[in-house]
């Protein structure tokens, strides 16, 4: 199977949840196509979206993704509108609705949108004709970085099937991990994820049957293909969950001493941004096994991958 011959069945994508393992094959094979363009020594644009108008309606700070969806979209000819939440309409009483509708009535053909309200992206997707991408959604899913993970891993080690990864941190606040779980596991990978009892929901068991949790992170390391560090989020309350930060640090940073444990041909992972000294190093956030800044260049190819599958669901041949 490959992505051109593949018709992708999804006019949005709200999550991984609803993908197959054929949806995600195709879009990771397709990204794969696209890295080669962005490797291009001179020219690394394709005429793939020219004419269409994408909006990023980011209501939330964001760095590495909204800036890599930008740099997607220009590689694509797309034309770009970024709205500011900040200084629009909906600080004047408007509803997300009535922005949509107004949105509407400009005929973009893609809206890619981060929202702190869990289920944001598919209530716009009721009301708009436009393609709806999720660039995260309060703490319930962030399709674009699980596949960008994905993509990492599957670079590196050539397979997602049968790889053993660590999920480990803040857990409970994390849409990271969530898209993560539905992806990894459908596509045959084996997920432990580690953290405090109060920052590892036990009902996530209930959902993926297959994960294994546990709060030792120490046992768990030396059985892992890859660790994927989470960001502890006190901005969404993970104070309240932990008696201190050196408390947590003691016994979830990933340092050199745990990485010692470690497999010798393990990889880091870290969806950034990174609060280093806290739940990892620089030492090893800047070491040798890390693939964090693969995981950013990454998300270029991936993101225009997303964003084309969506326009053209045949896969037409990209020059």
């Amino acid at each position: 199977m490959t992505a051109e011959r593949y018709v992708f069945p999804h006019k949005h994508l709200l999550g991984i949840e609803p993908l197959s393992p054929q949806d995600i094959t195709a879009l990771l094979d397709q990204a794969r196509a696209f890295e080669e363009v962005c490797e291009r020594p001179s020219i690394k644009i394709v005429p793939a979206l020219r004419k269409k108008l994408v909006v990023n309606l980011f209501f939330e700070n964001s760095t590495r993704t909204r800036n890599s969806f930008e740099i997607a979209e220009k590689r694509l000819s797309a034309e770009i509108i970024n709205f500011d939440a900040d200084t629009s309409s909906l600080n004047k009483g408007e509803t997300l609705i009535d922005t949509a509708m107004n949105l509407e009535a400009m005929h973009p053909d893609l809206i890619v949108m981060r929202h702190s309200a869990p289920g944001a992206h598919a209530l716009l997707a009721r009301h708009m004709k436009a393609s709806i991408v999720n660039a995260g959604d309060g703490a319930h899913e962030h399709p674009t970085q699980a596949l960008l993970d994905a993509y990492t891993l599957r670079k590196h080690f050539g397979k997602l099937e049968g790889l053993r990864v660590a999920i480990v941190g803040d857990i409970r606040n994390s849409r990271v991990v969530r898209s993560n779980l539905w992806l990894l596991t459908r596509m045959g990978a084996k997920v432990t994820l580690v953290g405090p009892p109060t920052l590892v929901p036990q009902e996530m068991k209930a959902t993926w049957p297959s994960i294994d949790i546990s709060h030792d992170f120490d046992a768990v390391i030396p059985k892992q293909d890859a660790i994927m560090m989470l960001r502890a989020q006190f901005e969404r309350g993970t104070g309240a969950y932990i008696p201190g930060q050196g408390e947590y640090s003691r016994f979830f940073q990933l340092n050199p001493a745990r990485m010692q444990r470690a497999k010798k041909d393990v990889v880091v992972l870290h969806p950034g941004p990174i609060n280093r000294g806290l739940e990892i190093t620089s030492e090893v956030a800047d070491g040798p096994r890390n693939l964090i800044l693969d995981q950013v260049t990454n998300g270029v190819p991936v993101r225009m991958a997303v964003l084309y599958l969506l326009s053209h669901p045949h896969g037409e041949q990209v020059p």
